[in-house]
């Protein structure tokens, strides 16, 4: 199991209860302590590389993996996806369900994280980025936005953090605080640093998604919104019953003698 979202989290104890066990993988002691609580049989934080996961198949018998990572392209999953199909093993996606956006004018939907970073670049001078520390560095580098100010809202989290100040961001301009929020939470914060244009992702209504194009609306301010790619999985599911229903199809819960 791969993905530290709230999804991701229930499934962990869902299949737990469902008497499965469960390998998942975190990149952060923060992650690992919530694995933990949740009921993981086995934690892994060594990097997610083909070497550590052929580490992994040999030493113990896995038959499926889940990844609930958002639903992104990311190396993380592309990585997963071939092993899988190398070893013959299972690959579920998870999916969240998309956001159904308002028909507004200060709605810009883009494709891609540097579009996102062109468009921006022109509809504001500060830019309140909600995306996390992922692809940050498109925006901090990106020669559009040299003289504009760029604020993040990340996770309090010490690796999190260390990035966003590597790449050059004041503690001025950085917002640890963990999500998601409400509508009026994001309006005081967009409030109070002045945001001149918002940027998310489509996280899903789960992800705080529509919460942040609320408030934004509320203050009449423009939201670039990166929507999903269209990719095709073999085996995609929306939900934590559906995930359970496939395993049991696929992957049956194995007694102790057959384990």
């Amino acid at each position: 199991m791969v993905g530290s979202t709230g999804e991701g989290r229930q499934l962990i104890r869902s299949l737990g209860q469902a008497g499965y066990q469960i390998v998942t993988w975190t990149d952060s002691a923060y992650g690992e302590q919530l694995a933990r609580q949740d009921g993981a049989t086995l934690i892994l934080t060594c990097p997610l590389t083909e070497g550590n996961l052929a580490t992994l198949g040999g030493s113990r018998q896995l038959e499926a993996v889940i990844d609930a990572t958002l639903p992104y392209p990311n190396q993380l999953s592309r990585t997963l996806e071939a092993w899988c199909q190398q070893q013959q093993l299972y690959y579920l996606r998870f999916l969240r369900p998309e956001t159904l956006l308002p028909d507004d004018s200060l709605i810009y939907q883009v494709a891609t994280w540097e579009e996102a970073a062109r468009t921006a670049a022109r509809l504001g001078e500060t830019i309140f980025l909600t995306t996390g520390t992922n692809n940050l560095e498109v925006f901090v580098k990106n020669p559009l936005l040299k003289d504009k100010r760029i604020v993040v809202r990340v996770l309090p989290e010490h690796q999190v953090i260390k990035k966003c100040q590597d790449l050059g961001l004041t503690p001025r301009d950085i917002i640890a605080m963990q999500g998601p929020f409400s509508k009026e939470m994001n309006k005081a914060m967009f409030k109070a640093y002045k945001a001149g244009v918002i940027i998310t992702r489509d996280a899903g209504p789960a992800g705080g998604t529509e919460a942040k194009i609320a408030a934004a609306l509320a203050l009449k301010i423009p939201v670039v919104i990166i929507k999903r790619p269209a990719i095709q999985y073999r085996y995609p599911v929306y939900s934590v019953a559906e995930v359970i229903d496939i395993l049991k199809k696929i992957a049956p819960v194995k007694s102790e003698e057959q384990r």
